[in-house]
């Protein structure tokens, strides 16, 4: 998703020069009849125009996506909005603590009323309105809901005689067998997502220690995550990934088979068909076995991304009126659909059968929900396990002090936070 960091400050800058060169004009405007829709998934942006062109003709209000790929662009592109007259009409965000964030700073519009009305007709459910909801109100609508697996790369896994894992050991076998021809086995990276093998490790072998971490209850430095550093650090060694360092899209390396497998979100599947590959055929998905073959249940890596209004949105009635229509069936039918992803609305069937399985499985209680790391973890605690995990995949020796150094952070955030219960 991330593919290069642009400079902070002229993009912050220009927003500022452009938002005092509007003049603080309050004259009522009138009515908007098109959204801009800020994001930081330029990728979709297709997608979101296909969502326009169906709001316009279903409601009245189209929507036009300006979409950014470098994520810390487009954070300090939605900060400066709070502070500048240039105001996106709907956002994209992340739920958890940087939601909460925001949310405290009176910035974000609050939908509790739209939620009661959707959970009431079917178009969403209770289960999901935790991850929206702060001081007991609810804040934004799910722009995607996902389930983490593996996705891999049939082709391969058929030329090498392999099939999808019911079990860690199993697992590992294919890993030594991809190596042993040539091929690593895992995509991983140094950036952004550099967190996605610790929280599947540690959700895989201990969900209750990996819990009690995102709520301040216990250290990185406690024995338990130590050992789950030991074996992504083992994995490391046996040569496993590929090169960390490797810019090319997590998409490319799946299709050109530089890594036979990638784990991400269901969402992923939307780079899969963009890039005109079948699913079942060129390649598949299966549900990651957990390290710990005694838990009751195979732990899953959940997230949900909400689509935002604020507070202050040039037209707040018209951005209501657009995420009141995002999560109903049409609109969710229409994403999902196009992306080949799941739908948050309960009642919009997948066209995918392995993530429509999945789905179903996951919704029905098959599997051990666990919050996606990113949104489970407070900000500040994050950006210094985003920075310690990038270091460590490159160095993979540094492993005690890199924990050492995010528990110095979590430390400071705890001090002046309550715990989790």
């Amino acid at each position: 998703m991330i593919r290069s960091r642009p400079l902070l400050i002229a993009a912050v800058t220009s927003l500022v020069l452009a938002g005092c060169g509007s003049g603080g004009d309050t004259a009522k405007q009138p009515a908007k009849t098109e959204l801009k829709l800020y994001n930081d998934k330029g990728a979709w942006s297709k997608y979101f125009d296909q969502m326009g062109a169906l709001s316009k003709q279903q409601i009245g209000l189209s929507m036009k996506p300006v979409g950014y790929t470098d994520e810390p662009t487009y954070q300090a592109f939605i900060k400066a909005s709070f502070r500048t007259d240039v105001k996106p009409d709907l956002f994209t965000w992340t739920t958890g603590g940087r939601l909460a964030e925001i949310v405290a700073q009176k910035q974000v519009a609050e939908t509790t009323t739209l939620w009661q009305e959707a959970i009431k007709s079917g178009d969403l459910s209770e289960d999901l309105a935790k991850y929206y909801t702060v001081g007991g109100k609810q804040y934004c609508v799910p722009l995607n809901a996902a389930y983490w697996g593996m996705f891999y790369n049939k082709k391969l896994f058929d030329k090498h005689g392999l099939k999808p894992p019911a079990t860690w050991d199993e697992l590992i076998t294919i890993a030594d067998t991809l190596k042993k021809n040539g091929v690593p086995a895992f995509y991983h990276t140094s950036v952004l997502f550099s967190f996605v093998w610790f929280e599947q490790l540690l959700a895989g072998t201990d969900p209750d220690l990996y819990d009690r971490l995102s709520t301040g209850q216990a250290k990185y430095t406690d024995p338990g995550v130590v050992e789950v550093m030991k074996r992504w650090k083992s994995m490391i060694d046996a040569g496993y990934f590929n090169n960390p360092g490797d810019k090319t899209d997590p998409g490319d390396v799946l299709k050109t088979s530089k890594a036979a497998m990638v784990s991400f979100g269901t969402w992923f599947n939307t780079s899969m068909t963009q890039r005109d590959l079948k699913a079942g055929a060129d390649y598949g998905f299966f549900v990651i076995p957990n390290v710990n073959a005694a838990l009751p249940k195979t732990s899953m890596i959940f997230e949900s991304g909400p689509l935002c209004s604020l507070a202050k949105a040039p037209d707040p009635a018209a951005s209501m009126k657009y995420l009141k229509w995002w999560v109903g069936a049409d609109a969710q039918q229409k994403w999902s659909t196009a992306r080949g992803d799941v739908s948050a609305n309960p009642k919009v069937p997948i066209a995918d059968e392995a993530i429509a399985e999945v789905s179903k499985a996951a919704s029905g209680g098959e599997y051990r929900l666990v919050n996606r790391y990113f949104e489970a973890t407070p900000p500040p605690v994050l950006t210094a396990a985003l920075d310690g995990f990038g270091a460590f995949v490159v160095k993979p020796d540094t492993y005690e002090k890199v924990l050492a150094d995010i528990q110095v952070a979590a430390d400071e955030y705890w001090s002046t936070h309550k715990t989790g219960n």
